[in-house]
């Protein structure tokens, strides 16, 4: 017999909890999970880098960014070397 205080989730349901990260990246665009992989492979990176390696147009990776910020994925603090830019980082593994 199971505990009645004990939870049970079947496969194709979800907690109430945050998303994990692999589900996350898993509903965002092509674009996000691309700019995700890379800083993931690549680590910390300007948005300017990040088009750089992606060979996508600023205005996608600006997209990528937000939409991975929003999720939770990605963090942003201001640059050092140039207040300017912004340097992005993986919040959460992707795996």
């Amino acid at each position: 017999m199971i505990p009645s205080d004990s939870l049970i989730l079947m496969p194709d349901q979800s907690s109430l909890s945050t998303q994990a990260p692999s589900t996350a990246l898993h509903d965002l665009p092509p674009s996000a999970k691309l700019v995700a992989k890379t800083l993931e492979y690549e680590g910390d990176s300007t948005q300017s880098d990040l088009a750089e390696s992606t060979l996508l147009p600023q205005r996608t990776v600006r997209y990528a960014l937000a939409q991975l910020e929003e999720n939770g994925l990605v963090k942003s603090r201001i640059s050092f070397v140039d207040a300017r830019q912004r340097i992005y980082s993986l919040e959460a593994d992707l795996d």
